[in-house]
């Protein structure tokens, strides 16, 4: 039965892969990767040697038919991105928006994302937070950081190393110097790290020691006050 298989993959140690995900990798009849040399390297590790094509964001737009022409002939396809949960800040949502419309089944395996760690371990409140993914470059950034001024909840951020404290200085501009922040940077690798403190604390660590690697950043909302 034809069927979309959307598959988290490793965020940094391979020992994250699960056993249900090289399972589904080895019996589909294609994959779907964002950059086929990185999950190349991936498939090798685990002895997989289905056929990939690569699905990325410069081309996804023109390939989504022609895929749902396949999967409606009845193959079966597994999407992964190069790290992670795909549709989660990577290609993914046109694809299985199209499966919906279609009527063709999507199922999703659980699996490794980066802010689901990074929210846990920032001791910030995780009952509600809402997920920002990347903030706009240039048009639209301000506009994005006056509609979060008033946000209540825990927001999660994934920021680039060279834009961390640009970002940094912003959080202490719009929402001020001790609002609480966390820094997640490498998770699941050799120099996992997290940095806690007030924006303005964290902007100084990450001035005095540039950071390096895959970033999460998690902001404490705006606390209430009563009356």
């Amino acid at each position: 039965m034809s069927k979309l298989y959307i598959v988290p993959t490793p965020i940094g140690n391979l020992e994250d892969m699960t056993f249900r995900a090289i399972k589904v990798l080895k019996e589909v009849d294609l994959i779907l990767a964002e950059d086929t040399r990185t999950s190349g390297k991936l498939l090798k590790h685990f002895e997989i040697a289905t056929h990939m094509h690569s699905h990325h964001m410069h081309n996804e737009h023109k390939t989504v038919e022609n895929l749902v022409k396949r999967l409606q002939a009845g193959e079966t396809i597994a999407l992964i991105s190069d790290a992670g949960t795909p549709a989660i800040s990577d290609p993914g949502f046109l694809l299985t928006r199209a499966c919906v419309e279609n009527g063709i089944a999507v199922e999703c395996l659980p699996g490794a994302t980066a802010f689901v760690p990074a929210l846990v371990n920032s001791g910030l409140p995780n009952d509600k937070f809402v997920f920002e993914g990347f903030l706009p470059d240039k048009k639209g950034r301000q506009t994005r950081f006056l509609s979060l001024q008033e946000e209540y909840r825990t927001m999660i951020f994934y920021v680039s190393p060279h834009k961390l404290n640009k970002t940094l200085a912003e959080f202490v501009q719009y929402f001020g110097a001790d609002r609480p922040v966390s820094v997640s940077r490498e998770l699941s690798k050799l120099h996992e790290e997290t940095v806690r403190g007030t924006a303005e604390e964290v902007l100084k660590h990450f001035e005095a020691k540039p950071a390096k690697g895959e970033i999460v950043v998690c902001v404490g909302g705006l606390i209430k006050t009563k009356g």
